[in-house]
């Protein structure tokens, strides 16, 4: 049986790419600082709870994460980052511990983590690391840089992880995602009709293939080609 191990297993995408990766068959290591709130989605949804083992993970406790990863129960054959924090922008800009959390989370704290990951080499199973990035990471802009520079950092430690592994034939893939309804967006005011539900980004993580930048929903297909190539001039204009 294949190992997936999900780190920041409490996300709302997460639990969905969870509960298909338990319909493939595979044993889920749900690995997060809320273990009870991954137990109760495992009862709330009726999965294989003999199929999950979950185990705590804090994402910013670097010197931690050497035993955690020692200890796991199985080597495994997929891992997903996906453990997420955020501040708002103007909070970023005068709260550090809160802007220090979220670069920890997003960025220090996964190079930590995955780096253990890639250097095992105890471990012929790994097939696969997927990170769950973000398109705010594309651009900077006025009203997300802050959060978007952990972001963009995140997607260009995973790009050059994808070729330093690609020898080993382990494919990274990122998740660059625009809006999702979430618990982290919550609070934020955000277009109803670019907002996508964790279940369908969760499709697009579990059914990665073998690209390097997955962006799920054709709207954010777009929006992101056009981030990309739109002159630095007109990219000052957006809020």
């Amino acid at each position: 049986m294949k190992t997936v191990l999900i780190l920041g297993a409490n996300s709302d995408v997460a639990k969905e790419a969870m509960q298909l990766y338990l319909q493939q068959g595979f044993q889920v290591i749900a690995a997060s600082r809320s273990l009870t709130e991954i137990d109760a989605f495992v009862v709330a949804r009726a999965l294989p709870a003999e199929r999950v083992v979950t185990r705590y993970f804090d994402a910013t406790a670097f010197g931690d994460h050497g035993a955690f990863y020692a200890a796991l129960p199985a080597k495994p054959h997929i891992v997903l980052y996906a453990a997420g924090f955020q501040v708002t922008n103007d909070q970023a800009l005068v709260d550090w511990p809160g802007t220090l959390r979220m670069m920890n989370t997003h960025y220090a704290g996964a190079v930590s983590i995955l780096n253990l990951v890639a250097m095992d080499a105890g471990n012929p199973h790994l097939e696969r690391i997927i990170g769950l990035s973000s398109l705010s990471g594309v651009r900077g802009r006025k009203s997300n840089f802050i959060y978007g520079s952990t972001k963009a950092a995140f997607t260009t430690y995973l790009g050059g992880l994808r070729q330093y592994l690609s020898p080993r034939k382990v494919v990274v893939n990122a998740v660059v995602a625009g809006y999702i309804r979430s618990k982290m967006t919550a609070g934020l005011t955000l277009p109803e009709s670019l907002l996508l539900e964790p279940a369908y980004i969760a499709r697009a993580v579990v059914g990665a293939g073998n690209g390097f930048t997955l962006v799920p929903g054709f709207k954010w297909k777009i929006i992101y080609q056009i981030l990309r190539l739109l002159p630095e001039s007109l990219v000052a204009k957006l809020p």
